[in-house]
């Protein structure tokens, strides 16, 4: 059968992927509370729908830092792709590009970010960690605004990576002939094998700076260009602080459940987020999201797009890019059909009052 939702992508790439590629994708940190919690929090949310609106036809388009998208979806930063199938982010990007939306290319990419650029039919973002060392940031980010990215989005949520049991049982490594491409000419492209830990998690304690601080923020600032968007932030203090260190956009966002474990869902922590930056920067929000209704109640809490992750990852497992287009147009036709039974006929009208809360 051909799959009808997300859902069916999952179960079609968990068949696909091997054990620990699967493991790694999937699972989230220690108990997995917070990667629960991010889709349960969707299902408290109600929607509360208007009738006798108009809606033969609706307008889904938005803009993100100026630049127009088809949908407010936008693909995620996601590591090592090519695990998913031999295309890796060359699929995704091609993906994106098709449905009209923007990829933010990871750090930890299996393709460099100049080869990803060649392909790109649509603006691409980059997703950065800043390294213990400097000069190393420094050159990837010089690279990267050179290959015609066009803004970078630093996370901030990981001075160390997030215990994830399931990569340490299987002692995550990437396979012989695959590493991290952005990395190679500086001389950060191997991962290593650790026999008795995540090869990842090795990695990040060696190389990736736990000592990041605001600082920082303004010491990136000072070296690029491009606009910088803050990834991992979920308190409304730290968003302000974000503001008034010139930041352009604020991903609300908990690692998809794969950093600190009991952290809060992100859906929730949006609107204090939205309102203590008071539109002086745009917020985006992932984590959970698996409908359009999804989208319409992140979208009513203030996002001004959404960015899906896990679900890119099952579409390439299962059909490679066609299964990420597929995965992007399904999430499309669902935030359609759902703006219509609300009564929007354009994401515009998509406000807080569509939102009632359950208990």
């Amino acid at each position: 059968m051909d799959p009808v939702n997300l859902f069916d992508f999952e179960r079609m790439a968990r068949e696909r992927l091997t054990p620990m590629t699967w493991d790694y994708y999937a699972s989230g940190s220690h108990d997995q509370i917070t990667l629960r919690e991010n889709d349960r929090a969707y299902d408290r949310i109600q929607l509360a729908y208007r009738v006798l609106a108009g809606v033969a036809e609706r307008n889904l388009a938005t803009t993100v830092q100026g630049h127009p998208v088809d949908l407010p979806i936008l693909v995620a930063p996601s590591a090592f792709q090519c695990l998913a199938c031999d295309e890796g982010e060359l699929a995704t990007v091609r993906a994106a590009g098709r449905v009209g939306t923007l990829m933010i290319l990871s750090t930890l990419s299996t393709t460099s970010v100049e080869v990803v650029v060649e392909e790109a039919t649509s603006p691409l973002w980059f997703q950065l960690y800043v390294y213990r060392d400097r000069s190393l940031t420094r050159s990837l980010v010089e690279r990267v605004e050179a290959a015609g990215c066009r803004a970078l989005v630093v996370t901030v949520d990981a001075p160390l990576l997030g215990r994830r049991e399931a990569d340490v049982r299987n002692r995550f490594h990437l396979p012989p002939g695959m590493g991290l491409e952005n990395l190679h000419p500086e001389g950060g492209g191997a991962m290593p094998v650790d026999p008795s830990d995540s090869g990842l998690a090795s990695y990040f304690c060696d190389l990736i700076d736990p000592g990041l601080d605001w600082e920082d923020i303004d010491w990136l600032s000072s070296i690029t260009e491009l606009p910088i968007i803050l990834k991992g932030i979920i308190r409304s203090d730290d968003a302000v602080r974000a503001v008034e260190h010139g930041v352009a956009g604020i991903v609300v966002s908990n690692h998809g459940g794969r950093q600190l474990d009991t952290s809060p869902p992100t859906i929730e922590v949006l609107p204090e987020v939205v309102e203590a930056v008071g539109g002086r920067v745009e917020v985006y929000v992932d984590g959970g999201i698996r409908r359009g209704t999804d989208v319409i109640k992140a979208l009513a809490r203030g996002a001004r797009a959404v960015m899906v992750g896990r679900p890119i990852l099952w579409g390439l497992g299962a059909a490679g890019e066609e299964g990420a287009v597929r995965v992007l147009e399904m999430l499309g036709e669902e935030l359609d059909l759902a703006m219509a039974l609300c009564g929007c006929r354009d994401v515009t009208e998509i406000t807080s009052d569509l939102i009632r809360e359950t208990s």
